[in-house]
């Protein structure tokens, strides 16, 4: 009878200890689990204008979408004055030069609008305090 007791004291014992060390082990066995993000340029103003100087930067020449320019300028001036108007008097500049100037300006302008890391934060509420 003793043995029986000695069994069942062990058994729970193993019991109650796999119970405590199981979770542990199953969660180190698993890896991080990894997603891929999708970012969307469709709220970027400035993704079709840059598109269009990447093809004008590879050759292309300039075509109908150059009736579009004003619509472009309009949409990155809601958002970023400054560069609607880098954008602006490049384009400009690129329907009046000749087709083997255009490559190099289009290159340049493509540069000058390319995504710049801007701060943000409690590093600018400091600078704003000072």
């Amino acid at each position: 009878m003793k043995d029986a007791f000695n069994m069942k004291k062990r058994f729970f014992v193993a019991l109650a200890a796999l119970c405590l060390v199981s979770p542990g082990l199953l969660g180190c066995s698993r890896g991080v689990q990894e997603r891929d993000i999708q970012v969307s340029t469709a709220n970027d103003p400035l993704s079709e204008p840059r598109s269009l100087l990447q093809r004008y930067a590879e050759g292309q020449a300039i075509g109908s979408e150059s009736m579009g320019y004003p619509a472009l300028v309009a949409n990155v001036r809601e958002v970023d004055p400054e560069r609607a108007d880098i954008l602006e008097d490049g384009l400009a500049k690129l329907e009046k030069a000749s087709p083997a100037q255009r490559k190099a300006i289009a290159a340049e302008l493509l540069q000058k609008l390319q995504p710049q890391m801007v701060p943000s934060g409690p590093a600018d509420d400091a600078a704003d305090a000072e």
